[in-house]
């Protein structure tokens, strides 16, 4: 399956024929250029879904109510990327039942192991699914998986892009070199 360019402009909503809905959140605005496979994979996979710059220090209360509110708007799988002290995951999932996949980002001095930890280091009883730094398109395939619980057509759409990448592997090894 090809994968579809990311949308041009931060802020929008792409619709789908799907009733599921992804958030992404990120802290920051110039957190863009590294959370775009994300919704490559998303725009892929027709899943429709929102973008949110939040940030858990500077804009608390917005994040919270984002949080609180997720569910009511139809939000499925939240996905929160960030930087550095990277509580936005965190933060989100206090206020909400929903899934949290936490996406640490890279571009500091330690290259994104600050969020790491930020990000995976949480108490029991409030749990972030977290992707490896920078890992932004695992980020959409993990929520993709949560969706594909109660959606066939999404299940059918996992099953066919895995049968894809193993046929691609296979068929390296076919080639006369």
């Amino acid at each position: 399956m090809a994968v579809a360019p990311a949308p041009a402009i931060l802020v929008a909503r792409v619709v789908s024929n799907m009733s599921s809905i992804v958030e992404i959140i990120i802290g920051s605005a110039s957190d863009k250029e590294k959370v775009s496979k994300t919704t490559e994979v998303l725009d892929q996979f027709g899943i429709s879904y929102n973008y949110v710059i939040a940030s858990a220090h500077r804009s608390p209360d917005f994040v919270i109510e984002k949080a609180k509110t997720a569910k009511n708007r139809g939000v499925k799988v939240i996905i929160a990327a960030a930087g550095a002290a990277a509580h936005l995951a965190g933060l989100i999932a206090a206020y909400t039942l929903l899934p949290v996949i936490g996406l640490p980002l890279s571009g500091n001095s330690l290259n994104g192991l600050d969020a790491l930890l930020s990000t995976v280091q949480m108490p029991s009883g409030v749990p972030v699914a977290t992707v490896a730094i920078d890992g932004s398109s695992n980020a959409a395939f993990l929520a993709l998986e949560i969706l594909a619980v109660h959606n066939e057509e999404i299940y059918s759409k996992l099953i066919k892009y895995r049968e894809n990448i193993n046929e691609s592997i296979k068929s390296l090894n076919n080639k006369d070199d």
